[in-house]
């Protein structure tokens, strides 16, 4: 796990769990094609060029396209993010089922504040996934207990938030 920010800061601390997706620079096609072991670039944005000084604890989960991630890795998220000592946690996560997972975490009714964030383009690259880590940093800090979902430039709560695939914008569902 890698820690980031002050020791002896006394706003209360974040956890920041890595999921994989396009963030994370993972797209491929088929299963078989994913990477076996693959080392998150999060925990050096957010050392590196984010400059983020409120501590957070960064643990890497899995490095999986999101089209594959199973109920057994929403298990795995659920558990983790109901065992860690941190009442606020920010989740990196593909798109294509970042709502479906948001929705499977809020059944758990997880008494904490769980912001669910990733991108359109890899962090290699101009675009948002800088910024949207950035914004779910800061809402994980402001937002009540509850699952939300942090996509450019808008929060919203899960069950309230579908992905049109045709734009490939998050938009807000009753």
């Amino acid at each position: 796990m890698i820690k980031t920010g002050r020791t002896n800061h006394t706003d209360a601390a974040i956890r920041l769990f890595t999921t994989g997706g396009t963030i994370d620079n993972l797209d491929y096609e088929r299963i078989k094609d994913a990477p076996r072991v693959k080392k998150s670039r999060i925990p050096a944005l957010v050392r590196g060029r984010l400059r983020v000084t409120h501590p957070v604890s960064i643990e890497h989960l899995m490095a999986k396209d999101s089209r594959f991630i199973t109920e057994a890795d929403m298990e795995l998220i659920a558990k983790k993010c109901l065992g860690c000592p941190e009442e606020r946690i920010v989740i990196t996560h593909g798109t294509f089922t970042m709502e479906r997972t948001a929705s499977y975490l809020q059944k758990k009714k997880i008494p904490k504040t769980i912001v669910l964030t990733g991108s359109h383009t890899p962090l290699e690259q101009p675009g948002d996934a800088e910024f949207n880590i950035g914004t779910a940093i800061s809402a994980a800090q402001i937002k009540p207990k509850g699952v939300w979902v942090v996509l450019q430039g808008r929060i919203f709560g899960a069950g309230h938030v579908t992905k049109n695939l045709g734009t490939g914008f998050f938009e807000q569902r009753n």
